[in-house]
């Protein structure tokens, strides 16, 4: 996706570049944001989400390219400022049409904290269903509690 920019209704994603970071590091610490998402060790093959020309999150994917599973993933953050406002839906849609309509996805997925009411809510204002909860599922870093996720996938005339 290298120099490709997607134009949602509302927000942009480019790929990041090394000026995004210390951004993307500010925003990813925030507790509201810290509470689901840990540091990771780079933001490189992560998508800007561009708002008004100032970057307020990140969008990812990951693409299974076996055959017989072809499928892709997203996960996203968004700076506490932004929560709230439908940007993260728009994000989410915006990458997800690219998916299905630009690589050739059928299906999608989508993992979110179960807990995580606010993000299960905008994954499926796009079509995301839940598929099942997946006991403890990923480990908050802060406290070393387990926490479940809740699988969510959509296939691509769910689209919305």
């Amino acid at each position: 996706m290298t120099g490709m920019e997607l134009h949602g209704e509302r927000v942009a994603l480019r790929p990041t570049t090394a000026e995004d970071a210390g951004t993307l590091d500010r925003i990813v610490r925030e507790p509201a944001v810290a509470a689901w998402w840990s540091p990771p060790e780079d933001y490189a093959g992560m998508l800007a989400v561009v708002l008004d020309g100032e970057v307020i999150g990140a969008i990812q994917y990951a693409e299974e390219t076996d055959p017989e599973f072809r499928h892709a993933g997203i996960d996203l953050f968004l700076t506490t400022a932004h929560h709230g406002q439908g940007l993260g839906t728009d994000a989410v849609r915006t990458l997800a049409r690219w998916l299905v309509h630009d690589r050739g996805h059928h299906r999608l997925t989508i993992d979110p904290a179960a807990a995580n009411t606010a993000a299960v809510r905008s994954y499926a204002k796009v079509g995301f269903k839940p598929v099942g909860v997946m006991r403890a599922y990923s480990r908050d870093l802060r406290t070393g509690k387990w926490q479940d996720g809740l699988l969510m996938d959509l296939l691509a005339d769910e689209l919305t």
